[in-house]
């Protein structure tokens, strides 16, 4: 696996590219000398393990047979107040429609998170990951 980044501007904006060509901007706030024309670092860190996590369930849920007609996941990074300002707790929101049934939905998110997702299994060491779940706006 391999990306690239190019600087975009004579400041902190970057240009990520992957090997397949697909990018994403990188960029500070003012207080890092940035424009604010794309995603800062932790933001991609929390938008990798949702992306990762997402893609898990998708596919957990599929081998369940369970029917997911649209799946929306809120990410909240609770950071340390000392630098570096590491994530010392996550808490994914995972907000399901379909005809689905809960325990197979909470199963494919313990599995995500507990098994498979590379991204979080990086982070757990180190961080408190929780999660809460919706089924078709219910509180599950």
């Amino acid at each position: 696996m391999k990306v690239t980044l190019e600087r975009i501007n004579k400041a902190v904006h970057f240009r990520a590219t992957s090997a397949e060509g697909h990018t994403v901007d990188i960029d500070g706030g003012e207080t890092s000398d940035g424009e604010d024309k794309g995603a800062r670092p932790m933001q991609l860190v929390l938008m990798a393990a949702g992306g990762c996590s997402s893609i898990d369930i998708h596919l957990i849920l599929k081998k369940m047979r369970q029917k997911i007609d649209d799946l929306k996941i809120e990410i909240e990074g609770e950071r340390v107040d000392t630098i570096p300002g590491v994530f010392k707790k996550i808490t994914f929101h995972y907000h399901f429609k379909g005809d689905l049934n809960k325990d197979k939905v909470r199963k494919s998110i313990d599995m995500s998170l507990d098994k498979y997702c590379s991204v979080v299994k990086m982070l757990d060491h180190n961080v408190e990951i929780e999660y809460h779940f919706t089924i078709n706006g219910e509180v599950m």
